[in-house]
């Protein structure tokens, strides 16, 4: 470990010499080699962050590689898809999730090298860091944060900076 790793322990994330307070996801901590599609867990293991998106019409880049976040962008969580774990857009005709949301969720987007870029089908798709709904409301998997924390943790890392589960 290294200070410019995120690091997820019981009380927060620690990146940067500070501690944030964060909610994984609604299963818990699973073993990644236990990790399903649907299964609600955050899975162990060192993980890079791989893309940073946000979305232009509510926030400025938070770094220059970040990519904004168009209306038809789109995350495919269908294992029968052959885009499966991997951001497409619309029309799709498999399962999906909009990554252009009405609510502030998926504003700022941090995303991990969770089984991909070749993606096992059924071992779960898109572990990103995002904002909380709030503080202690679980996630489908990814890790949450206030958004100010947020904004402060995407202005700091770099495109291979991890996030450790333990």
């Amino acid at each position: 470990m290294t200070p410019a790793d995120l690091v997820v322990t019981p009380c927060g994330v620690r990146f940067a010499g500070r501690l944030f307070p964060c909610s994984i996801g609604r299963g818990g901590i699973v073993a990644a080699r236990a990790k399903r599609e649907g299964d609600g867990g955050t899975p162990t293991g060192v993980h890079r962050i791989v893309g940073m998106l946000y979305r232009p019409d509510r926030i400025a880049p938070p770094q220059a590689w970040a990519v904004p976040i168009g209306p038809v962008d789109l995350w495919s969580d269908d294992p029968k898809d052959i885009d499966y774990n991997l951001m497409v857009r619309a029309p799709h005709a498999f399962s999906h999730e909009k990554l252009r949301r009405a609510d502030p969720l998926y504003d700022l987007v941090l995303v991990t090298d969770w089984n991909w870029p070749q993606a096992v089908p059924g071992r779960g798709s898109a572990i990103f860091l995002h904002q909380w709904r709030r503080p202690g409301y679980p996630t489908a998997g990814c890790v949450a944060f206030d958004p100010s924390d947020l904004r402060w943790i995407a202005g700091r890392i770099a495109p291979a900076t991890r996030l450790i589960v333990r």
